[in-house]
């Protein structure tokens, strides 16, 4: 196994350990407060879905470019690269759409009880599921055409002139111009989301400098409900900063891939575009970790419970 191949190996495993665990302990804590509390606030369900959406990203691309790698598992024929970049592209996009269905809604969790925007913010946690379905609908359709142009490398006699080397796989299109147009088209799904969670995290920001100017709360609630509020703030703030850093980088080696006329002989490019945007899905649950007192209760008691339920099974067995 030649150098590059363990170095490119090591990374996809390294997103592995981190995300697949992070996520999973993210799911995990949420379900349990839902079995506890019967209910999930709104933006609790939100930073579950994005759990799970993360999950499929490290789980299906990483890991299973993390067993090619290595020659332990190869499922990369022609079926196998059609499903996992469709899953993986869906998947990522949903991904960067809930986080700025997070900033949008936790943006407007700080909007002035009464006002216009609190009403929006009612709508949009009455009807959350509607906008989940819509987005898994919207990202589904526009990710076919992973599934149209796909194509295992062990094709490589076929023309590849228009493709795009993604080392176990080739996405081939047809034409020179449908490459780019389905590039632009990627491209647009990633900066409008981005464009529009940057303004509300901004506002997110504005809300918290002029908190912070403030001897007592602007709000009229209990010190520990604005204080929720603030961290949930800045939690969503840390989530897009991270979000608008790594997914620029990923979308500026994309477009740099649709600019290239011949098809790449080396996969360096595609690879380092899937790590910076698989990094967003394994250090995300870190993020949400650290900052959500829901999530990190859940997890410190399951913890501090384990070991004393084990010692009473111990215990019990003696006996």
């Amino acid at each position: 196994m030649q150098s590059e191949e363990v170095v490119r190996g090591m990374l996809y495993l390294s997103l592995t350990v981190v995300g697949v665990p992070g996520n999973t302990a993210v799911i995990v804590a949420f379900l349990l407060a839902l079995y506890q509390e019967h209910q999930l606030l709104p933006a609790d369900a939100i930073v579950l879905h994005l759990a799970c959406a993360n999950l499929l990203v490290v789980g299906v691309r990483c890991l299973l470019e993390t067993l090619a790698t290595f020659r332990l598992v190869n499922i990369f024929g022609d079926t196998g690269c059609q499903g996992m970049i469709f899953v993986y592209r869906t998947s990522r996009s949903l991904s960067i759409w809930l986080t700025f269905v997070l900033s949008a809604y936790q943006c407007l969790s700080i909007a002035t009880p009464g006002s216009r925007w609190a009403s929006i913010r009612v709508l949009v946690a009455r009807y959350l599921a509607v906008i989940f379905l819509t987005l898994w609908v919207i990202n589904t359709s526009m990710s076919s055409a992973a599934i149209a142009f796909s194509l295992g490398s062990r094709n490589d006699s076929v023309n590849m002139q228009h493709s795009i080397n993604v080392q176990f796989c080739y996405v081939r299109f047809p034409t020179m111009q449908s490459k780019q147009v389905n590039g632009a088209v990627q491209v647009g799904r990633d900066v409008v989301p981005m464009g529009m969670m940057t303004l509300a995290s901004l506002v997110i920001l504005v809300f918290l400098y002029r908190y912070s100017q403030q001897v007592k709360g602007l709000r009229s609630s209990s010190g520990a409900s604005g204080g929720a509020e603030r961290r949930a703030a800045k939690a969503v703030v840390a989530l897009v900063t991270l979000y608008v850093v790594l997914y620029g980088v990923d979308n500026g080696l994309w477009v740099y891939t649709l600019t290239v006329r011949k098809t790449m002989s080396s996969s360096l490019i595609s690879d380092l575009r899937i790590f910076f945007s698989s990094l967003y899905a394994a250090l995300s649950p870190l993020v949400i970790i650290a900052t959500n007192r829901k999530v990190n209760s859940r997890l410190r008691c399951e913890v501090q419970e384990r070991p004393v339920q084990d010692k009473k099974l111990k215990n019990k067995h003696r006996k």
